[in-house]
């Protein structure tokens, strides 16, 4: 079986990995902060990590103090997580349209869905591409939002020049295994703002304060410690973050592999009927997580079903947000924004993932053909 995307885990990594296992320290040691420091270099700003790519959402949102009566803008061309960890605070998740080619948000539909209660512009980096952050953050700096970029999709990418961690004010990161280098189960948050960095900190340690300048009894012994907020759990341990620093010293190479594959689809498929490939976007340098092709001609489910026949685990992603029962129950209807489930009506994920051989990619663009011109 060839699947959509998966981990490349190599003699390093292991050894990392058992390094740590062998050390003091399994969680809340040197390796966290290591990590988040060479996190730093390739995001462009301070890093804090978290357990997941979910968690370092709810972790940003509350961040940012979102609540009941507050409002988040954000895509329906997402993971479900980028709208329940604004949801699970109180907010109302206000969807907006997405571009028709790149299925990321659209300035457009974001300006004309923002509103006094707007707390904050959610937007994602749909398979690698970065958003359009210069229109939404202008949108957000006039309706006095935050804005936040789920780049889940997108570390190691660049935006006219700048690193996807310097384009919002809260950039989140995922490193399931099949994202762009992993760490097993990991996630982190950027912000180039030093006091949702704290905020950020302080949250993901169940709200515990440690600096005595902060704190209201600092007079008490030396194992004295406070919570002024609630916060959760959400520390990535050494462990995880040591596979994440061997990891970190290949992203180069993971990106240049990524690249190279993706230009192989683009030669490849080119004069494929039936098929239309993505876009890769003005002044965007993209590792892209996804290669995400559109089956016209209302074939998608046909395809979808026998390119696994064939062993090959193609995805879809993603079923527009609102169409989860969990928002359907909260009074959300199809139709919302018709350009999302345009796109998701003839989105496929093709396989991507640095070790794809060429061979396996001729194998995967062969099939596609085969079925297309059948």
């Amino acid at each position: 079986m060839l699947p959509y995307g998966r981990q490349s885990i190599d003699d390093s990594d292991v050894a990392a990995v058992v390094e740590a296992l062998g050390s003091d320290w399994l969680t809340t040691g040197p390796r966290v902060a290591e990590f988040e420091a060479l996190l730093a270099d390739v995001a462009g700003a301070p890093c804090v990590t978290v357990t997941n790519g979910t968690t370092a959402l709810h972790a940003a949102y509350a961040a940012t103090g979102v609540t009941s009566g507050d409002e988040v803008v954000t895509t329906p061309m997402t993971f479900v997580a980028t709208a329940s960890g604004a949801a699970m605070l109180g907010a109302k998740v206000v969807f907006a349209d997405v571009e028709q080619d790149s299925a990321n948000i659209d300035p457009a539909a974001v300006e004309a869905a923002v509103t006094s209660r707007t707390k904050v512009i959610a937007a994602v980096d749909y398979a690698g591409v970065p958003a359009d952050y210069d229109r939404l953050r202008k949108i957000a700096d006039s309706a006095g939002s935050y804005l936040l970029g789920d780049a889940a999709h997108s570390i190691g990418s660049s935006y006219r020049g700048r690193p996807v961690g310097t384009l919002a004010d809260l950039t989140t990161f995922s490193f399931f295994p099949t994202k762009n280098f992993t760490t097993a189960e990991g996630g982190a948050i950027a912000s180039t703002r030093p006091e949702l960095v704290t905020r950020l900190r302080e949250f993901r340690t169940v709200g515990l304060v440690r600096d005595r300048a902060k704190m209201r009894y600092p007079d008490e012994g030396a194992w004295h410690q406070e919570v002024h907020e609630f916060g959760l759990n959400y520390r990535l341990p050494d462990v995880l973050c040591a596979l994440g620093s061997s990891q970190l010293r290949r992203l180069g190479a993971f990106k240049a592999r990524r690249q190279q594959l993706v230009a192989r689809y683009d030669a490849l498929l080119d004069d494929v009927p039936g098929l239309r490939l993505p876009v890769h976007g003005e002044g965007v340098d993209a590792m892209r997580h996804l290669y995400p092709v559109r089956i016209l001609d209302g074939r998608r489910r046909e395809v979808f079903e026998r390119m696994r026949a064939d062993g090959i685990l193609v995805q879809v992603n993603y079923v527009p947000v609102y169409w989860h029962p969990v928002f359907e129950d909260l009074g959300y209807r199809r139709g919302l924004c018709p350009n999302a489930e345009a796109f998701y009506a003839e989105q496929l994920s093709l396989p991507l993932f640095a070790d794809l051989t060429d061979s396996d990619q001729d194998r995967v663009v062969e099939a596609l053909r085969g079925i297309l011109r059948s």
